[in-house]
């Protein structure tokens, strides 16, 4: 996955760019959502990138609207809810689609890289987290998947 570096996405405030400042680290990459069930597992990202990002590491959420319409506030509206409600210091950029035709170009991608159960692509719901090693190689997570659980693939993934 070599050019998962280039494929474009969207800051917050709506600037457009790539993961090229992320090459060579362990990425954390996640749907989030702000009324979601899963929604605390904010907090064990936020802890895991506290932990291990002077090694290399990063969390990078991108909201995502899809599923049951838990992300329904606007840039603004999610950056204050994550920045008061668990002191979020991990990049989150724009609301993205994960499915369907308007999927965000990284999440086709990441999908095709690392499929789900019996092989299916499409992300089943919010907090799927994909990890992607410094090799490329990019391994799945359910949302039930704690981020704390995550912490032995970290430890590998940065060696």
């Amino acid at each position: 996955m070599s050019d998962l570096y280039d494929l474009p996405v969207r800051s917050a405030d709506g600037a457009d760019s790539t993961l090229a400042l992320y090459r060579g680290k362990v990425l954390l990459i996640v749907n989030v959502a702000s009324k979601c069930g899963f929604t605390p597992q904010y907090a064990g990202l936020e802890a895991l990138y506290r932990r291990f990002g002077a090694q290399g590491f990063a969390v990078l959420g991108f909201p995502c609207n899809q599923f049951g319409g838990q992300e329904p506030g606007d840039a603004a509206e999610i950056a204050q809810f994550c920045s008061l409600t668990y002191d979020v210091s991990f990049p989150v950029f724009a609301k993205v689609d994960v499915n369907g035709a308007a999927a965000a170009p990284l999440f086709r991608a990441l999908k095709k890289a690392a499929p789900g159960v019996l092989g299916s692509e499409g992300v089943k719901w919010n907090f799927t987290k994909f990890l992607v090693g410094r090799d490329g190689r990019v391994q799945r997570f359910a949302p039930t998947t704690k981020p704390e659980d995550l912490e032995g693939a970290i430890v590998a993934a940065l060696r």
